[in-house]
């Protein structure tokens, strides 16, 4: 597998505590509180170490609460649904937007929301301004979802602004590849069966999975989305999954391969959180995965 060339801000920070910390216990310093000692080895790391069974279960640790957002009290983009953990004791969390395909609405795949949110992140499951957007549309509503969660939301408070990711199913799903492209800040892109007349994303830089389905009729995976995933650069960090005999519509049903690699990505990337790991080096593999590509963020 391929070597990431870029740098992580977030990564060496996260060292640089780590041997910040250790000096101070050499010295005999005192720590303020034990909570401080637990997030020190990962300051973004939120809720138990992962196993399989956690990440396939239909619910992660985290109790959820959800909200609707009216069009009418938002900016650029449709409205939707917010899903969030109900807990404060562990700090803020990152956020995810997402965004559904051509001609449906969020509830084609809302199941989505609240098992990302499970897992310790803000959720917003958005409906588009039209229902016929195409994806550079849908990508510019998902940015301005995010800024309206961490600028104006009721649950601003409970999301690092940092922390942001975007994913989408068919057009949201190119739209998801465009607002990565607009944002290269973004630490995450989840596409689904993503669907872009634009083939060549050789400029991404944020940390991208996709989610292809093996008989696809829609967005054929040969014609979209494994030469989206060729053309992004290793450098960025990239996976490809792809769902044996699934087709355009897997994630309009729970689909646990998603969930799983998903949340994994998620929790890696914008959570700076390296127990992942494990779920994407080497990768999922059984009678579910027709292929799984990767470049390993520590290979």
């Amino acid at each position: 597998m391929s070597s990431p060339t870029t740098t992580r801000p977030r990564s060496i920070a996260a060292r640089a505590t780590r041997l910040a910390l250790a000096a101070v216990l050499a010295a005999g310093g005192a720590l303020a509180g034990s909570s401080s000692a637990a997030q020190a080895a990962g300051p973004y790391e939120r809720g138990p170490a992962p196993t399989t069974a956690i990440l396939e279960a239909s619910r992660g640790p985290f109790a959820t609460a959800s909200q609707s957002v009216s069009s009418l009290s938002v900016i650029g983009f449709g409205g939707g649904v917010i899903y969030y953990p109900t807990s404060t004791s562990e700090g803020t969390f990152g956020a995810i937007a997402i965004s559904p395909g051509f001609t449906a609405s969020w509830s084609s795949i809302s199941w989505l929301g609240p098992r990302i949110a499970s897992h310790g992140f803000v959720v917003i499951g958005i409906e588009t301004n039209t229902r016929l957007d195409q994806p550079d549309s849908r990508g510019r509503q998902l940015l301005a979802a995010l800024d309206y969660l961490t600028e104006r939301s009721s649950v601003r408070s409970r999301i690092d602004s940092s922390r942001l990711a975007v994913a989408g199913h068919s057009m949201g799903g190119g739209g998801s590849l465009e607002a990565a492209s607009s944002r290269p800040s973004l630490q995450a892109a989840v596409p689904l069966a993503p669907w872009n007349t634009d083939k060549s994303w050789s400029e991404l830089r944020v940390p991208t999975l996709i989610i292809g389905g093996e008989s696809d009729s829609v967005a054929p995976v040969a014609t979209h989305s494994v030469p989206f995933y060729n053309s992004i650069p290793a450098s960025a960090e990239k996976a490809y999954l792809e769902l044996n005999g699934a087709s355009h519509f897997f994630p309009q049903t729970t689909n646990t391969p998603t969930a799983r690699q998903m949340v994994a990505w998620l929790k890696r990337f914008v959570d700076d959180d390296t127990r992942y790991e494990q779920f994407l080096c080497p990768g999922p593999s059984g009678s579910q995965i027709q292929e799984y590509r990767n470049t390993c963020p520590s290979a």
